[in-house]
């Protein structure tokens, strides 16, 4: 079955552009999915999030099936037309939550006991669990359950927990209904281990995916090490299938990543830090709650084409953020996604021009400058 796929129009080294066909709309890449994990990228209209530039989001099957639950997603629609959200849909299994609720779940060989972080009561999610929901919710792309661990863990328990979810990827492609434009994604994991992460490729290969992630990153190895193993991961994934690091945020990353060949990104980073009085232009991070910008008339990041930098000043913006106005970080959270869409665009352009050496040293270069206060 068709509908779904990736075509690679430019490349410049490791890197490349192109455009991901799918059964609800075309997706530019590289591309970063804004987090939507309870059916809303938080403080941000659907409308906004699209004039943003993004072409999908993403969802979270876990907090979806606890709340509003997926019957009622189902019955209204399914969560596209839930969310007001036009465009495709990636979500996420649930294999996060695996590690950030370790002390609420208990696991083993079938799959995942919950105890529900809302009130209480149990959830099971296995293999089969996961993807059947991820149906019903009407996701454009499916994840793989898999089990996420810490930078901690001893290198026995990541193979131990790599191998685990390997038979579990195996389960989730038997169980995914194939459907025209729709795609499974299996994850790779692995840690810091060069040769777990191998293994694990060459496991996900074999069982055959229409797309690859790289997951269990950004857990606390530090930019060094995530650059380092984002990087050879990935130059063991086909050429043909979109690749996607998962939970990446931080610009020089994503940069890092798409010189590497990722074609796919996703990060609360955007939105969580706006709506902490955070934003990030080319210069670097802007903390908007600092007394220097209370009397600023200037905008967050001159040039920037969103409504916030149009319209408000970097002082308005404090008094917004310093008295807990909503609004403060609704605005906030609108320029982040925009500097974001904007950031994934001109490293599109920069393939297309066979300039994104010029282009990484230019925006190095920006964020040694620094923010400059003004006079």
């Amino acid at each position: 079955m068709t509908g779904f796929g990736l075509t690679v129009t430019a490349r410049d080294g490791a890197a490349r552009c192109g455009h991901l066909e799918t059964a609800h709309g075309t997706i530019l890449t590289p591309a970063f999915m804004p987090v939507g994990t309870a059916g809303t990228v938080k403080g941000v209209m659907p409308e906004a999030v699209a004039a943003s530039g993004a072409d999908i989001v993403l969802g979270n099957t876990y907090h979806l099936m606890l709340r509003p639950g997926v019957e009622t997603v189902e019955k209204l629609g399914g969560l596209r037309r839930f969310m007001g959200w036009p465009g495709p849909v990636l979500t996420d299994s649930g294999g996060f939550q695996v590690m950030s609720l370790a002390a609420l779940r208990s696991l083993d060989e079938d799959g995942v006991d919950f105890q529900s972080h809302i009130d209480g009561s149990r959830c099971r999610l296995t293999p089969e669990s996961a993807i059947e929901i991820q149906h019903r919710l009407g996701s454009t792309i499916t994840m793989v359950l898999d089990e996420c661990v810490p930078y901690s863990a001893s290198e026995d328990q990541v193979e131990a927990s790599m191998q685990l979810s390997m038979r579990w990827a195996g389960r989730c492609r038997e169980a995914f209904v194939e459907r025209e434009g729709h795609a499974l994604f299996g994850i790779v994991q692995g840690g810091v281990h060069p040769a777990l992460r191998q293994q694990s490729v060459a496991a996900l290969r074999k069982i055959g995916f229409d797309g690859y992630a790289i997951g269990g990153l950004a857990v606390g190895e530090g930019p060094e090490l995530l650059c380092k193993i984002s990087r050879s991961t990935t130059a063991l994934l086909p050429e043909d299938r979109p690749r996607y690091l998962m939970g990446v945020g931080r610009p020089e990353d994503v940069v890092a990543a798409v010189a590497a060949g990722v074609d796919m990104f996703d990060c609360v980073l955007p939105t969580r830090s706006g709506r902490n009085g955070q934003a990030f232009t080319r210069r670097g991070k802007v903390n908007i709650r600092n007394a220097r910008h209370a009397g600023d008339p200037r905008p967050l990041e001159d040039g920037c084409a969103c409504p916030v930098c149009a319209g408000y000043s970097r002082g308005y913006l404090h008094h917004l953020v310093r008295s807990d106005e909503i609004l403060g970080a609704v605005l906030m959270t609108m320029h982040n996604l925009t500097h974001y869409q904007t950031l994934m665009a001109a490293l599109r352009d920069a393939v297309v021009a066979e300039s994104l050496t010029a282009f990484i040293e230019s925006f190095v270069a920006g964020l040694e400058v620094g923010d400059i206060a003004s006079l």
